[in-house]
This record gives C-alpha cells, sequence and structure tokens, in this order.
C-alpha cells in the first residue's frame, strides 16, 4: 500500500504537528484525486475547519451533482455553519432511491425539530422508520423527539424498543427510560432504571432525580439515601435540600428536617420555598421563635409572598399579639396582595384591640367569601352578639345549625335570639 499526502499529513496532525499536517494537504490540494480530495475535506471538517471543507465539498459536488455522500456532507458542513435552509435545499434533493435517502431524512428530522416543527420531524422519522426498521438510530431519534417534547409516555416504548441493540448505540437508555417513567407519574417503574443507570455511570443530576423519584413514590428512606450522597458528592446542590428536608419530616424526624431546611439556607440564603417550610416544622416543634425568624427572612426575600406571611399571622394570633398581625397585613397590602383571609385575621384583630368599627368592617368584608366556613361564621356571629347587633347574627347562627345539626349549644343560643 502506497504511503499517500493524506497519509502523511494524518501522521503529522496525529503527532502534533498540526500546522504541517494543514501546510502538506494544502500545498497539495490542486494535485489530489477525487477520493484524497473528499478525505481532504472530511479533515477540515473533523478539524472545524468548516469554510476550507465547504469549498471542497462544493467543487467536487458539481463534478459529481447526484452522489449522495457529498451531498450529505454539504450538508453538515451547512449545518455545522448554522445555515439551516442550505442545508435542507441540498437533502431534500435526494431521491427516496437513493442509498443516501435515509441519512437524509434524519438530517433534516434534526433540523425541523431544532426549529420547533416536531409533526414534520416525526414524519421524517417514520418514513425512515418504513424504509429501515430494524436501524435502532432511527427508533432512539423517535424517543429522543417525543422526550423533547415532553410527550414521554410516547417516547417510552421507542427506548424499550431498542433493547440489545444499545450495546452498538452504547447510549445512557437507562437514563432516559427512567426520566420518562418519573414524568408519566410511574415512580415505582422509574427507580430499577435509575439504578441501572448509576450502575452504568455516576451523575450527580441522574442521582439527585432518582431521590426526588423515591419522594414521589414515598420511599422517603430511600430519597434520604440518595440526596444525602448528592450532598456528599456536592453541598451546594441546593434543589436537594427542600426535599430532604420533607421526606425527613415524613420519616417524623423533625430535628433533622429543620437542620436540613438550615443547611440548604447557608448554601441559598434566598430560598424562600425553604423558609417558609422550616418555619413550619419549627411550629411542629414548637418553636415560634425559630419560626418567626425563618418567615420574617422569607418576607425580607419577597414582601408579597403571601403564605409566609399568613404562616407568620396564624402565630401572631396564637400569641396574642394583635398589633403585628395588623402591620404584617397592612405590609401585604402595600405590595398589592389581596385576599379575603386578610380580612377575617384583621376582623379578629381589631376585635381583641377593641377596635370594633374596624372589626365589623372586616367581618362584614370577609363574608362573601367565608360565608360556608363555621369556623369563620362561629368567630362573626359571636362578634355580632357582643356588639348587640341580634338581627344580623341570626342568619349567621341559622347557618351554623344547617352545617353542624347536632349542636346543643348553638341551638339553644339560637332559641334566645328567638325569644
Amino acid at each position: 500500500m502506497s504511503y499517500t499526502v493524506i497519509d502523511q499529513a494524518l501522521e503529522l496532525i496525529d503527532n502534533g504537528e498540526m500546522e504541517k499536517g494543514l501546510a502538506l494537504l494544502k500545498e497539495n490540494e490542486n494535485s489530489l484525486g477525487e477520493e484524497d480530495l473528499f478525505q481532504t475535506a472530511q479533515i477540515y471538517q473533523q478539524l472545524g475547519m468548516l469554510e476550507d471543507a465547504k469549498i471542497i465539498f462544493r467543487n467536487l459536488l458539481y463534478q459529481f451533482p447526484n452522489e449522495s455522500d457529498l451531498i450529505i456532507s454539504l450538508a453538515e458542513v451547512h449545518i455545522d455553519l448554522d445555515e439551516e435552509d442550505e442545508a435542507m435545499a441540498l437533502l431534500d434533493n435526494i431521491s427516496q432511491e437513493d442509498n443516501g435517502f435515509v441519512q437524509a431524512l434524519l438530517l433534516l428530522a434534526d433540523l425541523y425539530q431544532a426549529q420547533g416543527l416536531f409533526e414534520v420531524s416525526e414524519q421524517k422519522l417514520l418514513t425512515a422508520k418504513k424504509l429501515a426498521p430494524n436501524e435502532p438510530i432511527i427508533t432512539l431519534a423517535l424517543g429522543e423527539l417525543n422526550l423533547s417534547k415532553g410527550d414521554y409516555k410516547k417516547a417510552i416504548p421507542y427506548y424499550e424498543a431498542i433493547g440489545n441493540d444499545n450495546n452498538e448505540l452504547d447510549y445512557p437508555l437507562d437514563e432516559r427510560l427512567a426520566e420518562c417513567y418519573s414524568a408519566t407519574g410511574q415512580f415505582e417503574e422509574a427507580m430499577p432504571f435509575y439504578d441501572k443507570a448509576l450502575q452504568n455511570q455516576l451523575k450527580i443530576d441522574v442521582l439527585f432525580q432518582y431521590g426526588f423519584t423515591a419522594f414521589q413514590a414515598g420511599y422517603f428512606k430511600t430519597c434520604i439515601e440518595k440526596l444525602n450522597q448528592v450532598k456528599e458528592l456536592d453541598h451546594e446542590y441546593s434543589s436537594i435540600y427542600l426535599y430532604l428536608a420533607k421526606a425527613y419530616e415524613q420519616e417524623g424526624m423533625l430535628k433533622e428536617s429543620l437542620e436540613t431546611a438550615k443547611e440548604g439556607l447557608a448554601v441559598n440564603e434566598f430560598n424562600k420555598e425553604l423558609q417558609l417550610y422550616g418555619a413550619r416544622v419549627a411550629i411542629k416543634q414548637q418553636n415560634s421563635e425559630e419560626a418567626e425568624k425563618l418567615l420574617r427572612e422569607a418576607i425580607a426575600v419577597d414582601p408579597g409572598y403571601v403564605e409566609a406571611a399568613m404562616t407568620l399571622t396564624k402565630i401572631f394570633l396564637q400569641d396574642e399579639r394583635y398589633e403585628d398581625v395588623i402591620d404584617t397585613i397592612q405590609e401585604l397590602i402595600r405590595f398589592g396582595e389581596t385576599d379575603p383571609q386578610y380580612d377575617w385575621d384583621l376582623a379578629v384583630a381589631n376585635q381583641n384591640l377593641e377596635k370594633y368599627s374596624d372589626a365589623l368592617n372586616h367581618y362584614r368584608l370577609a363574608y362573601t367569601s367565608f360565608k360556608d366556613d363555621s369556623s369563620f361564621l362561629y368567630d362573626y356571629a359571636h362578634f355580632l352578639l357582643e356588639e348587640g347587633l341580634r338581627e344580623e347574627a341570626k342568619p349567621l347562627f341559622e347557618k351554623l345549625i344547617q352545617l353542624d345539626p347536632t349542636n346543643i349549644e348553638l341551638q339553644d343560643l339560637y332559641l334566645s335570639l328567638q325569644e
């Protein structure tokens, strides 16, 4: 076998003498035959010298206009240069009888998918599959297409159909199946695939998804195990802390749950959801001081964070800190937040501060939203009685008796109103 210019150039490039190798190719371009020129263009393409590759492929295609290998190679260069229209125009010229037609369909499918034209992309792939039904790369492409557009259920049978052919593809198939099963709510089915995927290659994102899926499936011990593994690999992986804290709570480990929330906040002090969750765990531990601290931090991050503010007002109401209730809700209102619960809480706070006119106003405003809520009706009806508004209180007691017909105390009170 003769030692060609291409062989010499490749040897120089492989030995780290790229400039010499490329110079040798450039010097001999005009004297190379068609096959060597084609190989030269491929070398340029691999090295990122796309314009040089494009010139050679174009010149060769001018000589051999029906050669599909040339059309596909030039189209790939156009794709790498973000010249999608030129690539598509070339690929559309390959006829169905040509050996390169299936490969052209695969490239066209990728191009249409990149443009968001998923249906067109799918049609190209389905046509390719009819022509080459046993080609695993086409099956994989159909799975990837459906995954990319969020149709996980449709992607699963394509991934499963690859089976043993994945030895040839060497693709993270278990990872994909785990993702699809988890995304479709089939959490238990997903977990064995996560196990296999992690045995093949430890990826921190896959490990996190395993922990999240285990949480969704109700396997809280597994969730704790996997998310702690993520933490050992990267304690700044902030997404783990909320689910890890929740898993600990589900296992009745409130101390560990609150500690985990605090660890997460040390990584990201602006995580308002974690601040709120930590506060709720602290409330369960009857640690209202810690809960208040976390809730105030959450509100500092987002002054309009209604859930945090309303949780804080519940603490204030329980501790009879009525001025703090009013201040907190007024701050929310200043930020444009509205909620019927504000009026109920303001009514109770003003009532206890003996600001009866304000309390009555807020009770009346809240009534429309809570007219079927027995707790609200009980508060409102008794307030009206205390204020001597017996006629206004009567329909509320009637409603309460409808909601709880076995309550003798309410019935006696209503009878006394009738008298």
